[in-house]
This record gives C-alpha cells, sequence and structure tokens, in this order.
C-alpha cells in the first residue's frame, strides 16, 4: 500500500544487536524472486525497520526487449513514493545509469543517489543506521550515507556475471570499507579474506516451514504436472547462462519417456542457450511461478535438479533451491559445485553421464520424505540472523 503516515520504530522493539534499528539493504528489486536477501530482511523487520532500495542495475543494460520493458519499469517506478510492502519494510526506487566505467557518471550517480537515499531517511526519520549491502553497485555510496555500520553481505562472485566486470573496483573498495563482511559461501570466503580480515561465512538458509508443505495431505499437486508422464524430474529458480541447457538436454532424452519440468523465467543472457531445448518433446517449461505455489510444484516431482555449468561463478555459488528442494523432502541430484557437497541428502554428479546416474540413483532408492525434510529444519532464516547477531556481537 502506498504510505500516508510514515511509520516510526516501534517502542515495543528490544534494542540491542540488530534490535531496534533502522537499516538500509541494497538488494535486488522486492518484486523479484525472493532470495537470500528478502528472508534475512523478513526475519530482522520483525524488530526493526528496513528500508528497501530496489536494484541499481550490475550491467549495461542490452536492446532486448526484456531490459527495454525494465528500463521502462525503473523510469515508471522512481516516480512512485516510499511504499510498505510488508510491516517495517518500506522500498524506495532509485534511479541511477549503470555504466561503472565511466568516471564521470560513476560521480553523477553518487551525488544522485546519495541524495535520494538520504531524502527517504529523513522522511522515515531513520537514525543510527546499519547499511547491508547485498548488491555490490551500491559500494559507490556505501559509507557515504551517514551510516554507523557497513555490513557487506556477498552472495555470489559478482563480477563473473555476464557484463558486470566493470563493478570489480567499486565491489574490491567495498570489500575493504565493510565493517563486517560475511560471504556465502567457502570459495568466496577463501577469495575474498585478503580484502578484509573481518570476513565470516554464513551459508544460506531455507524457509523450512513454506516448502514442508509439500509433504502436506492438503497440498495439491498442480493440473500443469499432475499428469505428466514420470518421472517428473524438476527444476526451479532462473534460467540464466550459469545453467547447463546441455545437461538438461541430455537428462530429457535420457528419460525420454518421463518429463522433464522448468519453472522460472528465462533471463536474457540465457535467451540463445536455451534454444537446444525447444525441439525435445518432454521439456516443460511453465515459466515463473508465484513463491506460494513452489512447495506444491515439489510434491510434484520425483527428482529435482540443479544443473549448475561449472565455473568461477557457479564455484562460488550457494543455490538456494537445493536447500529448498530438501526441505520439500525430495531427493536432489546437483553438478560437481563444492556448497552442495555440505549438504548430505544432495547427490552430487561430477559428469554429465555421472549426473544422469545419480539420477537413476535417486529415482531407484528415495529416502522417505520426511526425512529428507527433517534433516535440513535447523537452516533456518532465523537461525542464520542469530549467527549473524553472534558475529557482530564479537567485534
Amino acid at each position: 500500500m502506498m504510505l500516508v503516515d510514515i511509520p516510526s520504530k516501534k517502542e515495543s522493539l528490544k534494542t540491542g544487536t540488530l534490535r531496534g534499528r533502522d537499516i538500509l539493504c541494497f538488494s535486488h528489486d522486492w518484486t523479484g524472486d525472493p532470495l537470500s536477501k528478502t528472508h534475512l530482511m523478513r526475519v530482522l523487520a520483525k524488530e526493526n525497520r528496513i528500508l528497501w532500495i530496489n536494484a541499481i542495475a550490475n550491467r549495461m543494460p542490452t536492446t532486448s526487449s526484456k531490459d527495454l520493458s525494465r528500463i521502462y519499469k525503473k523510469l515508471k517506478s522512481f516516480t512512485e513514493p516510499i511504499r510498505e510492502v510488508e510491516p517495517n519494510i518500506l522500498v524506495l526506487n532509485p534511479l541511477a545509469i549503470p555504466a561503472y566505467g565511466n568516471k564521470t557518471i560513476v560521480s553523477l550517480n553518487q551525488r544522485s543517489l546519495v541524495r535520494q537515499v538520504k531524502k527517504a531517511m529523513r522522511k522515515l526519520g531513520f537514525s543510527n543506521v546499519i547499511n547491508m549491502v547485498f548488491n555490490p553497485a551500491a559500494g559507490m555510496i556505501a559509507g557515504k550515507l551517514g551510516e554507523s555500520e557497513l555490513i557487506y553481505y556477498c552472495v555470489d562472485e559478482y563480477t563473473a556475471f555476464t557484463g558486470s566486470s566493470a563493478l570489480k573496483e567499486i565491489e574490491e573498495n567495498l570489500f575493504r570499507d565493510a565493517d563486517l563482511v560475511v560471504v556465502s559461501a567457502e570459495k568466496l570466503y577463501t577469495d575474498k579474506k585478503h580484502f578484509n580480515p573481518n570476513t565470516y561465512i554464513i551459508r544460506h538458509g531455507t524457509d523450512w516451514r513454506h516448502f514442508r508443505t509439500a509433504l502436506d495431505d492438503a497440498t495439491v499437486v498442480p493440473n500443469e504436472i499432475a499428469n505428466l508422464p514420470g518421472p517428473i524430474i524438476g527444476f526451479h529458480g532462473l534460467l540464466a547462462d550459469w545453467v547447463d541447457f546441455e545437461l538438461i538436454k541430455k537428462t530429457a532424452e535420457h528419460f525420454k519417456h518421463g518429463s522433464v519440468v522448468l519453472i522460472g523465467k528465462i533471463a536474457v543472457d540465457a535467451e540463445q542457450k536455451v534454444k537446444i531445448l525447444d525441439d525435445v518433446p518432454n521439456i516443460h517449461f511453465l515459466g515463473r511461478k508465484p513463491y506460494a505455489e513452489l512447495p506444491a510444484y515439489c510434491k510434484g516431482f520425483d527428482v529435482a535438479l540443479n544443473p549448475f555449468a561449472i565455473n568461477e561463478l557457479t564455484l562460488a555459488a550457494n543455490p538456494l533451491k537445493v536447500r529448498e528442494y530438501l526441505a520439500a523432502g525430495l531427493p536432489v541430484v546437483s553438478t560437481d559445485i563444492p556448497e552442495v557437497r555440505v549438504l548430505d541428502d544432495c547427490l552430487v554428479g561430477t559428469s554429465h553421464d555421472d549426473f544422469i546416474a545419480k539420477i537413476e540413483q535417486a529415482l531407484a532408492n528415495p529416502k522417505p520424505r520426511h526425512e529428507v525434510s527433517d534433516a535440513i529444519a535447523h537452516e533456518s532464516w532465523e537461525a542464520k540472523i542469530e549467527e549473524l547477531r553472534e558475529l557482530m556481537e564479537k567485534r
């Protein structure tokens, strides 16, 4: 809803580490799929006020229809007032030019963004602010907003994303300037700890209660997949250029009497790559689905996949979807990236052939779904916020 009265700090909030505080969160667009940042802020919003700053682009836009549509939406949203989208979560739509290799434009962005964010902070009465940065592009203004603490929460090797290499210097300065750096993967820790001695790992959590509903009798498998030939081999998430589409094709061809279900939007950078799947009859593209419906789709899967290509980006990734699959009780097969190896119920394929063999293994010998789900119940987002509080109290 649109804000009429700007909410103030609630007197009932306890004060202390990450309690009763005003927090800036530079992240992706709030309307995007819920990511680690979304879940963390929802937990923090129970005891803090959050000003969520929608995405400052990490790359130059292309001339694709998707990017042009995104530009239009950004320009339109810039005229909208701050909105309270959930209790204690307020969203600001900033405007910036994504050209990080041009020092003049970077300087212009810095001044403009500082003005926009400070104006919002004044309007909301923010004080003693924690700046929690998830988007490295925000490094250009981090530390310039009068914040009392700066946390860089790094969950990807951002400069390995297509078109994002110009962010390298901005992100490296952010690592150095932060009071605390949190990374979500062992490789990120190994690669980034030299920038800042206050660098620590907090691996991703999961919205366990939400995905556990896949085991409820009342949860109904959607009609789109309920009558597909089995086994149903499923995926949900962004279909981006870090996905191994050749592996998906081989999987569908191997299980030609079954069905491969792909849930998620196709990213601009993957539009050409995904075309190799066009003529495979048992691959079903269902598009993006509401987060609330994902457990029902998971219930209909016989096995779930994390088919990431192996590269600099994915070796540092900690795919949230794997924990979500496990919370839903599913057998899971992933390609060989380090962060899935810490999960006991995720089978790892070391090659295309081994990946397919692991799917066969998962289908032939599934563990009881409630056991798989129970084993990951302790990895909640609430537990991850407690880890963050402990790190902050140690400093």
